[in-house]
């Protein structure tokens, strides 16, 4: 074999404290990509080969498998990438690009008729055969047979009439469209004058492999039902025609089969789909339709920012503001981060969109608007009702509204029937044994009034019957606190969808909805993401300042965001002579500037503020923030892996502070805020490592996350 001797293999380990690569022989044909199962130690590991080698100070071993698992080098170099970006391992980044484990190939006997004579010929190649009817009929209809045919297609095949194989069959995932889909969706719709300056911009980005990284990050800034889709579709269009591939990401599983729907009726079967609500045989099929280069277009939540596509030309990230794109487990990766970088490192366009978009993104980002909807509609008025000293979940006028509408949104961003119990006599509250949090009931109560249902823990999964009497005092005066969204779905009137996370089904709730004349639609903040519903009359948002409530810089942001997007669910595709939507905003600060720009749609004034608010207070874009969670169930060595943290991490780190215990693990947080992003991730990664490698705080879990969302 000429070339390099030598193959570097990272072993796909979680222990922080394993850092390959680590050298073994190559085997012929053996490259960067490759997945293999190699000695080490006494185990046998799977590993990813990232390197090579001309030679090794080390007597080698070879590894024991090369499997027929590759991986792309450009995504061997995303994984490297990651793991010193977001201070988590190889490792860890390279499990996330690999097919499922353990799922073999589908096959099916395939059937092909042997045509005697010349099979040039037009003449009947039957017609010297002796057949039935029920034979000749088989034949005609080939290679499109049922199983049951099988025993009269072996009798053929025993005749040299037939040839019967075994051939890969793939499994394909249901791409069934939800309500609120229109046309053939083959053609493509006329554009509006702003639609078509869109697209001519992008084109021309599409079209100077020269043009500078900068230039080819675009943010697509449309107003809510601006048709941002039909945009997106006809860039990806024309990546296609020149040969290349696209990712498009969207924030939810939950959006994944409209967005599917729509780019398979426009670019056919071209288009794949990758999310963890596949089987792992789906999931396999189709990571290899993208491998081979059959399937040229992923569509998918932000797992789909992985897809083994080579050749990318364009990279679409709808909805970019949803922080469903900031992933919750170690890598603590951010989708639209790894997607600019696949852009670049491919040369190719990151197109971004949102009607309400990051400070991140409107500050770094060439922009392109789309202020008018698609439709030519005016967006929904929004009313902020003042709700301080009213009783009740629900406003008076927001009851009325309620009745009156014959299709409507409500959000409520809790969810199960009611988020604590408590003793009235001496206060008790229930609260989860793993987690310093209140147990919410789900369930709700009778007719007569007795609490039904479970008492469970959103974080840890523990659950427990609700209390008859008080467990402190035996007092039977135990009520129910917060309104969920379970509660307020029994409360409101007519036929009601629900739509939140305790939903399992959560396309058939969207497709029943949208093709509903009549109803409503509860549910928490999965509701305002990217749906699209014809015929919405009125949206409500029960509780909009939830989220100004929250201790996070990123308050107000959200706020808006969350009550625009709301909005915008309504009045999309209203008919001539139908009563404009509206919007009504239950608040108890009716002055916060957030509620006002969302009530004016006026993203632009609402970023242009906030940024210059986080320029003055140093938050993000114009800083880092990187945060160091330390877990274990002893609380005193987790106390002890803080404070050895601490002494090594940047002079300016916060902390160590306490959090709320959660799973029965103790935890304490370091928090830095810095300019130099670099500088500061490479000065966390040091620390880290260091209380990694000392075995005094051996077990003690580190979870790191840069730029937390």
């Amino acid at each position: 074999m000429f070339g390099p001797r030598v193959i570097q293999v990272e072993p796909l380990v979680s222990a922080r404290g394993v850092r390959g690569p680590f050298d073994y022989a190559r085997p012929d044909g053996c490259d960067v990509g490759a997945v293999v199962d190699v000695p080490f130690g006494r185990q046998r590991l799977r590993g990813v080969v990232t390197g090579l080698a001309e030679d090794s100070d080390h007597r080698l071993k070879a590894p024991t498998a090369v499997s027929d698992v590759s991986l792309p080098p450009e995504l061997v170099r995303l994984a490297l990438w990651m793991a010193d970006d977001i201070v988590s391992t190889r490792a860890r980044c390279l499990e996330l690009l690999l097919p499922p484990e353990g799922v073999g190939e589908r096959t099916r006997k395939w059937a092909e008729p042997v045509v005697p004579g010349d099979p040039a010929d037009p003449a009947d190649p039957w017609a010297d055969v002796r057949l039935n009817a029920n034979q000749r009929a088989l034949l005609d209809r080939l290679p499109d047979w049922a199983g049951d045919d099988l025993p009269a297609l072996r009798r053929l095949e025993g005749r040299g009439l037939v040839r019967i194989e075994e051939r890969a069959h793939g499994r394909r995932p249901d791409h069934a469209q939800v309500g609120g889909l229109h046309g053939d969706g083959r053609t493509a719709p006329p554009l509006n004058p702003d639609q078509h300056l869109a697209v001519g911009r992008i084109a021309a980005v599409l079209a100077d492999p020269d043009a500078p990284t900068r230039e080819r990050r675009l943010l697509l800034h449309g107003v809510t039902g601006s048709g941002k889709t039909e945009v997106y579709l006809q860039a990806a269009q024309r990546v296609v025609d020149a040969g290349r591939t696209v990712l498009v990401l969207v924030p939810e599983i939950a959006l994944t089969p409209q967005t599917v729907a729509r780019f398979r009726r426009r670019l056919g079967e071209t288009v794949a789909v990758l999310h963890s609500g596949l089987s792992k045989g789906e999931r396999r099929d189709e990571w290899w339709r993208l491998r081979s280069g059959e399937a040229r277009v992923c569509v998918g939540p932000m797992s789909t920012v992985f897809a083994p596509v080579s050749d990318l030309g364009l990279v679409i990230v709808d909805e970019e503001h949803d922080p469903a794109y900031k992933h919750d487990g170690d890598p603590r990766y951010d989708a639209r981060r790894v997607a600019a970088w696949r852009a670049t490192d491919a040369g190719a366009v990151l197109l971004v969109g949102s009607a309400t978009p990051r400070p991140e993104s409107w500050a770094s980002l060439r922009r392109i608007g789309l202020p008018r909807r698609a439709d030519g509609g005016e967006m929904p008025a929004v009313r902020l009702i003042d709700v301080r000293g009213t009783r009740g979940a629900l406003h008076p006028e927001v009851h009325r509204a309620l009745a009156d509408a014959r299709k409507a949104i409500v959000l409520l961003n809790r969810r199960g029937w009611a988020t604590w119990m408590e003793c009235a006599d001496c206060g008790h509250t229930w609260e989860c044994p793993n987690c310093d949090v209140s147990l919410v009931l789900h369930g709700g109560s009778s007719a007569s009034g007795r609490t039904r249902g479970v008492l469970r823990c959103h974080h840890c999964g523990h659950q427990e019957r609700p209390p008859g009497r008080c467990v402190t005092c035996t007092s039977v005066s135990v009520g129910q606190h917060g309104l969920g969204t379970e509660q307020l779905a029994e409360e409101l009137p007519g036929h009601v969808y629900r739509l939140d996370a305790d939903v399992r089904d959560r396309s058939s709730v969207l497709e029943a909805f949208g093709a509903a004349d009549h109803g409503i639609l509860v549910g928490t903040q999965m509701i305002a993401k990217g749906h699209d519903f014809p015929g919405v009359e009125l949206g409500v948002v029960v509780d909009a300042d939830a989220t100004l409530r929250f201790p996070d810089f990123r308050s107000q942001e959200r706020t808006f965001q969350l009550v625009a997007q709301l909005a915008g669910r309504a009045g999309r595709g209203a008919g001539a002579g139908e009563a404009p939507a509206r919007v009504l905003v239950q608040t108890r600060s009716p002055e916060d500037p957030s509620l006002r720009f969302a009530a004016r749609h006026d993203a632009h004034g609402f970023v242009v503020e906030e940024i210059e608010r986080r320029r003055t207070l140093g938050y993000p874009p114009f800083s880092t923030i990187v945060r160091v969670v330390c877990e274990h169930p002893d609380e005193h060595r987790v106390q002890a892996a803080a404070d050895a943290l601490i002494v090594r991490m940047p002079q300016d780190t916060m902390g160590p502070v306490p959090l709320f215990r959660r799973q029965a693990r103790f935890r304490r947080q370091l928090l830095v805020k810095a300019t130099s992003r670099a500088a500061t991730v490479a000065a966390v990664r040091d620390a880290v490592a260091a209380v990694v490698d000392d075995n005094a705080h051996r077990g003690v879990v580190l979870a790191i996350e840069v730029d937390p969302r």
